[in-house]
């Protein structure tokens, strides 16, 4: 008889974890990540960085169906099949299916593309089909400097031009640096939006992440006119702006809903180490700059050097060193069954896209994807069983079952 002692338990409960975390059978194995942190920061608890890695077993067939795209930022998927992208500079462009572009959208409200504004998230009206609307964000220029604004209207019957364009929102205060922006956007079931926000990085500015009456780092939560949807968090609460959300976020450059839960997740850069995916909830704080498990590109503490303070919410998970998430997205489909209810997330610095098994909210394994590439991976989206990937370097990626 083979004695089973409690380490090997463990490792069988491990394994019997991630097993019923998917269809498919996964296994254990050592993290994927094997570079030294920058900082020695002990986690919150058990599986909140570094979880054991898994591969996926289905075979994949990886493909590049667009080789020319220009600086792409952000993809949605038209009704017909085909895909409306954002670039950088100012433009969208409209690809069929396979990928082969077949229109060109200017006439688009002016963009400060320096650093890392531009022409940003794209997102269709839940009812696009029907009216067409269209909804969009981008850094536009003041006069004192240059603010993160949400912008909406109709593309045209010969997808050309956008129609009736109108600012519904402005994230203020302007800022003159020309960094993290945010700029997610995503509805909700109700046709609402959610709009991420970045904190604007330099260190005059980031603390108002923590301000109620700033829009930098928050999660707003709009309606499709811009205004507060009625009942939120702060609504009602002096100097407190009432579209507010959830607040004390860095750079979320990533949204998403969980289509099987119906929860908020959302994924940010840190400094040096500590980029953070969350689990959003209504008027809860998320700490930055107050708590983090990053570091100042200098080398040193951030503010008091703490990761946890009560009030403050922790990270789901966190990475050190850092993926410089772009983008995530849910996996909602069954052509692979291994894959569903898994987040993905797409890598920037990093390289990769991160798969993470999620099992009662928490993350219970991880994969790296398409590492190797040289890819800077902006943003995904799922359609019919596939992924499909921007990069900046202006490929668009499927990633399918082969």
């Amino acid at each position: 008889m083979k004695l089973i002692t409690n380490k090997t338990l463990g490792i069988l409960i491990a394994g019997f974890t991630l097993n019923c975390a998917n269809v498919a059978s996964v296994s254990a194995q050592n993290p994927v990540e094997t570079e030294k942190p920058t900082a020695d920061y002990k986690p919150a608890f058990a599986g909140q960085t570094r979880i054991a890695g898994v591969k996926t077993s289905t075979p994949l067939e990886i493909s590049i169906i667009n080789g020319k795209l220009e600086n792409p930022w952000a993809i949605a998927v038209l009704p017909n099949g085909g895909f409306l992208i954002t670039q950088k500079q100012g433009t969208m462009v409209i690809l069929d299916a396979n990928g082969k572009l077949t229109k060109k959208i200017e006439g688009l409200p002016k963009v400060d593309a320096s650093g890392q504004g531009g022409l940003l998230d794209v997102t269709l009206d839940p009812d696009f089909a029907k009216n067409r609307m269209v909804y969009w964000a981008f850094s536009e220029p003041q006069a004192k400097g240059v603010l993160l604004a949400i912008a909406k209207g109709k593309l045209s019957a010969s997808e050309t031009k956008i129609e009736n364009q109108t600012i519904i929102y402005r994230a203020t205060p302007a800022h003159t640096g020309k960094l993290q922006y945010g700029s997610r956007i995503v509805f909700d079931k109700n046709g609402d939006l959610f709009v991420s926000t970045g904190e604007r990085s330099d260190r005059e500015v980031r603390i108002q992440a923590q301000q109620l009456n700033s829009s930098l780092g928050k999660i707003l939560h709009l309606t499709k006119d811009g205004k507060a949807v009625p009942n939120g968090p702060f609504a009602g609460k002096a100097d407190a702006k009432p579209e507010i959300y959830a607040y004390g976020l860095r750079n979320p450059d990533g949204l998403a809903i969980n289509p099987q839960t119906g929860d908020l997740w959302e994924a940010e850069f840190g400094p040096r180490g500590g980029d953070e995916v969350n689990l959003i909830k209504p008027g809860k704080n998320y700490g930055w700059p107050i708590i983090t498990y990053g570091i100042e590109y200098s080398g040193k503490a951030v503010g008091d050097g703490i990761q946890q303070k009560e009030g403050m919410e922790q990270p789901v998970y966190y990475w050190n060193p850092v993926l410089s998430p772009g983008s995530i997205a849910f996996y909602n489909s069954s052509v692979i069954p291994e894959w569903k209810g898994n987040l993905f997330v797409g890598g920037l610095s990093g390289s990769h896209i991160s798969r993470l098994v999620i099992k009662d909210n928490k993350v219970v394994g991880e994969e790296r994807l398409l590492a190797g590439k040289g890819e800077r991976f902006r943003d995904l989206v799922e359609k019919d069983g596939a992924f499909y990937a921007v990069t900046d370097n202006g490929n668009l990626y499927k990633i399918a079952k082969k």
